[in-house]
């Protein structure tokens, strides 16, 4: 007796035995087994796992480069950076080697590329994973399709997604987001002054939470939503249509929240949400 279905196979001349009842019952029990085991392989998805660790110094810069994938960064307490990327497809396995993870280390920074086939389109999903030093500078991390998560770290940094929410929490320094379609969402414990930081979607909301002796220089605008803040500090400043600058105590490096298709929201604190 011989069983296939989908590429599985069971042959029932590999079973010997002289109670002919024991024989006919294993049968059945191989048959139904290998038939769900069937069933269960179909849209298996292939999976691989590149993971390394390179040193870097406390306040070293780190990039990150995806198409496919979302990127989850957390600051630690090591001087070296953990890379961990998860490559997914549920086309043919052989499609993940066409995707290469690339890291380029230096003295004084850690570089990561995702690397596609040129003219080919392969369907793998690149999900990271990245422990960096508390301090640092994020100088680009940047994803095509998925979301772009900062967690634990003091610094600063250029995050960029396109279809995908762009998330800092728990973290400190001075942080750039921009986002096509998605939401941005900054919460800081401490903002540094510097250079300008910009939050900035189309298609989604902006929310800022800061603390409450923050200083700025703060632009809001939305064109098709709502604005609300509870910055009771803004010493100066006005509201023109859905759109609001001002200054928060005594001033500072220029903050610029804007967005096409939501609101945008400053809260004291912890925002909570």
């Amino acid at each position: 007796m011989r069983f296939s279905g989908r590429g599985c196979t069971v042959d029932a001349g590999i079973l010997q035995s002289k109670s002919r009842s024991f024989l006919s019952a294993a049968i059945r029990v191989v048959i139904v087994a290998a038939a769900l085991l069937c069933i269960s392989s179909s849209g298996f998805a292939f999976t691989q796992v590149f993971q390394q660790s390179y040193p870097l110094p406390s306040g070293g810069r780190f990039a990150l480069a995806n198409v496919n994938g979302s990127v989850q960064v957390e600051g630690w307490e090591r001087d070296e950076v953990e890379v961990r990327a998860v490559k997914t497809t549920e086309g043919d396995d052989g499609d993940l080697n066409s995707v290469r993870i690339e890291v380029e280390s230096a003295r004084d920074g850690v570089a990561v590329h995702t690397r596609y086939p040129q003219d080919e389109g392969v369907p793998v999903f690149v999900d990271y994973q990245i422990r960096v030093p508390y301090r640092v500078l994020l100088s680009d991390i940047a994803t095509v399709n998925g979301s772009v998560s900062i967690r634990g770290v003091e610094g600063s940094g250029e995050l960029h997604s396109v279809n995908g929410n762009v998330d800092v929490t728990d973290s400190a320094g001075r942080f750039s987001a921009h986002t096509t379609n998605g939401n941005v969402h900054l919460e800081l414990s401490r903002l540094e002054d510097g250079a300008p930081m910009v939050l900035e979607t189309i298609n989604g909301s902006v929310l800022l939470g800061l603390p409450a002796n923050a200083h700025g220089d703060i632009r809001a605008r939305s064109l098709n939503g709502e604005l609300n803040s509870d910055l009771p500090r803004i010493v100066r400043g006005s509201y023109e249509g859905r759109g609001f600058h001002g200054t928060l105590g005594s001033g500072g490096g220029a903050i610029t929240l804007r967005t096409v298709n939501g609101g945008i929201r400053i809260l004291l604190e912890r925002p909570g949400v």
